[in-house]
């Protein structure tokens, strides 16, 4: 009898797994091979959502304490687009590639260091010390690479809106920044960027590892369509997007031009609170959340696959 060609969702999970015979233990992912494939997978998804991140920045520099310059999203594209060509839409994406890829490079090396070390005798790791474990990939990332970069890219980004742009190019901009206010003009922000990072990638760390558990079952190996780690990916970022926005705003505010105006990351939080509003603290909450969203998915997809890769050309068992 001829067999019926049928569909066969991603998404789907037998009931009976729960029934099933273990499947032996999960395979580990060496750190070397998280940060060859974490930096490679932070290099790509920049360069693709570097205008949405321009944006959101834009936007939440553009305070409400004096008068609005931009309308809106579209509005701010337009804007820019006029004055700066399309080009200015990626006008600090040097500082931020510079740093997205030891960015990544150190979030998934550490995130697997210690959930290597994290992991149950079958070799699976539960949500909670997926959210451990995430945490402390956040906070490594946010002293060793984050805050020095975005203090760059802010600063890059803010001076465009002035009438006399200083900053010429990244390593231009980093000279005059450490001529002026020393090394730790570099490191503005850094609690506001440690208390976002590490809400972060908990945050996402502690989504993605429950939605893989969900699917995977009682199979630790069972492999995964790389659409569906998108769509993980998308609802991990979508998560940390309402969960961390006030300190994404906090912290763009600590480190734009304008950082001497708060004497702490307190002071700034208590300071928007009272001249701008609760709402202040969710502005750039769209453009975030789009770019997000895709900037997840897209890394998540890219290391899986590139540690596929590595796995085969590179025996580490």
């Amino acid at each position: 009898m001829e067999r019926k060609n049928t569909f066969i969702s991603p998404f789907y999970r037998p009931r009976c797994l729960a029934a099933a015979a273990p499947a032996g233990k999960a395979k580990l992912t060496h750190p070397g091979k998280a940060i060859l494939a974490g930096g490679i997978a932070g290099g790509i998804e920049i360069c693709i959502t570097f205008p949405t991140e321009y944006v959101k920045t834009q936007l939440q520099l553009d305070e409400k304490a004096n008068p609005p310059k931009y309308r809106g999203i579209g509005d701010c594209v337009r804007q820019t687009v006029q004055s700066h060509g399309v080009r200015g839409l990626y006008r600090g994406l040097s500082s931020l590639l510079y740093g997205s890829i030891p960015k990544s490079a150190v979030r998934f090396g550490v995130f697997e260091f210690l959930s290597n070390h994290a992991k149950d005798s079958s070799g699976r790791l539960d949500s909670t010390r997926g959210l451990l474990c995430g945490l402390g990939a956040g906070v490594m990332e946010a002293v060793l690479v984050v805050c020095p970069m975005e203090t760059v890219k802010v600063k890059f980004i803010h001076d465009q809106t002035s009438a006399n742009p200083k900053y010429k190019g990244f390593f231009h901009g980093v000279g005059e920044i450490i001529r002026a206010q020393g090394l730790r003009g570099t490191y503005q922000g850094l609690t506001a960027t440690v208390l976002k990072q590490g809400s972060n990638q908990a945050i996402r760390f502690f989504v993605m590892t429950s939605l893989k558990n969900w699917y995977k079952g009682d199979d630790p190996n069972k492999a995964i369509n790389p659409l569906l780690t998108g769509v993980f990916g998308a609802v991990a970022g979508a998560a940390s997007v309402f969960g961390n926005t006030p300190l994404d705003v906090i912290k763009t505010r600590m480190q734009g031009l304008e950082a001497h105006k708060y004497k702490s990351t307190l002071d700034c939080a208590v300071k928007i609170l009272r001249y701008e509003g609760l709402a202040a603290f969710y502005k750039g909450t769209v453009p975030r959340l789009g770019r997000v969203c895709l900037d997840v998915a897209i890394v998540f997809i890219i290391y899986e696959e590139v540690v596929k890769v590595l796995n085969r050309v590179w025996k580490t068992e």
